[in-house]
């Protein structure tokens, strides 16, 4: 294992690069990724690794340590203590990072099952906002996260680690609203868009059928595109002085009763 002591050496400078632009990452079709928990979840996805690097010292600790027994030796990079701290964007680590290989994420890529329910968010521009609703996709069961017009990169450091990984369980598609609509609409899934004006109560539709959530940006909710093009228009009732919540929280909301209909209903 080749071992790199400098900062100034080219891997570690790239590195630095991918982590902090999102002009290289998608110049380069690679991000980093840190943390071997992190890296599993990759590995299961399928995803590639174009390179490791580890940190003895650090990763001696790590609860995975037979993870780099599956990538190619000639992958494998040694880097000490002072080089892991400059790279690092998590607070605690177990001293591992990699390279991998962007994927596509396309609509067409989806596999969904007969009767599926996807989450899909407009604009979502706070790294931390996406990792959480993808962190919640993952624990409700959701289909397919389908994100449109996206104002974040998809690999962005802090989605990665706000999602804890879940970037990587969760069908992911990118795409425009135009595209979103006739995807939906060519498939037969009904659409519900949040909003905050809405009529209907979430807890009062039926989510037992094909189903896709529409959430919106985090300042000023869904354009007209969706207010106009969603079969309805639903809302999360508000009892207090402010008069909506973190996109995250709603989504989660939304989510986890289309999975209690879901499960009374089919027993899932």
């Amino acid at each position: 294992m080749e071992k790199i002591t400098s900062l100034q050496n080219n891997q570690i400078k790239n590195i630095r690069q991918l982590s902090a632009k999102n002009k290289e990452r998608k110049l380069q079709g690679l991000f980093v990724l840190e943390g071997a928990r992190e890296l599993s979840l990759a590995l299961e996805g399928n995803y590639q690794i174009e390179s490791l690097y580890i940190c003895p010292k650090l990763f001696e600790k790590s609860d995975y340590p037979e993870i780099i027994r599956t990538i190619d030796s000639n992958a494998l990079y040694e880097i000490t203590p002072a080089i892991f701290q400059k790279i690092a964007y998590r607070e605690s680590s177990d001293g591992i990072f990699a390279l991998v290989k962007s994927k596509s994420h396309t609509l067409s890529e989806l596999k969904l099952r007969d009767n599926p329910f996807i989450i899909l968010l407009e604009a979502i521009e706070k790294p931390g906002n996406l990792g959480a609703i993808l962190r919640t996709s993952d624990a409700a069961g959701a289909d397919a996260v389908v994100v449109c017009d996206p104002l974040t990169d998809l690999y962005n450091p802090n989605i990665i680690r706000s999602s804890v990984g879940c970037l990587f369980t969760v069908p992911i598609a990118v795409c425009s609203n135009e595209e979103a609509l006739e995807f939906l609409q060519n498939k037969q899934i009904r659409s519900f868009a949040a909003e905050l004006t809405a009529t209907q109560i979430y807890q009062d539709v039926d989510f037992t059928l094909s189903s896709a959530i529409i959430m919106g940006t985090e300042a000023n909710g869904l354009t007209p595109f969706w207010l106009k093009n969603a079969d309805v228009r639903i809302k999360i009732p508000m009892r207090g002085v402010i008069d909506s919540l973190n996109v995250s929280v709603s989504t989660a909301i939304i989510a986890f009763e289309a999975m209690r209909q879901r499960s009374r209903k089919y027993g899932i």
